[in-house]
């Protein structure tokens, strides 16, 4: 897979409070940027996630899990695959959170890759700050 992005935050509040609002699907549609989001079952590998954004249902599936600490979620389109790993580490009193978009192509979308990826970068790299204005209650 190639990088699209790399986005880091840091959050005055405890690692367990930003892992419980990262995981939490009910409500994760507001910093994911999608219309909503419904889990197939509860946080596990294996688990599908379908969500609606633009208007399309989409899927994504948990494929990486170490809890309280990191998540993969898989989408696939044609032939464009996306990961995106979101983990998060405790730094004294507050916590740090990391999330990388790692994007695949095959067949013709490989011309496309270039600008799939930085669709990718321009819509998604800002889930973090919107992860922070969901922990803030704004």
């Amino acid at each position: 897979m190639t990088r699209a992005f790399t986005a880091s935050r840091t959050f005055d509040r405890p690692a367990t409070e930003v892992w419980a609002q990262l995981t939490d699907w009910e409500h994760a549609a507001r910093w994911l940027g999608v219309d909503d989001i419904h889990p197939g079952g509860p946080t596990a590998v294996g688990t599908e996630l379908v969500f609606r954004a633009r208007g399309k249902s989409r899927r994504s599936e948990i494929v990486a899990l170490d809890p309280g600490r990191s998540i993969t979620l898989r989408s696939r389109q044609g032939g464009v695959t996306a990961d995106y790993t979101y983990a998060v580490e405790a730094q004294g009193a507050g916590s740090r959170a990391t999330l990388t978009a790692e994007v695949r192509t095959t067949g013709a979308w490989t011309l496309l890759a270039p600008v799939i990826r930085a669709a990718i970068r321009r819509e998604d790299a800002r889930q973090l700050d919107r992860l922070a204005q969901a922990l803030a209650g704004t």
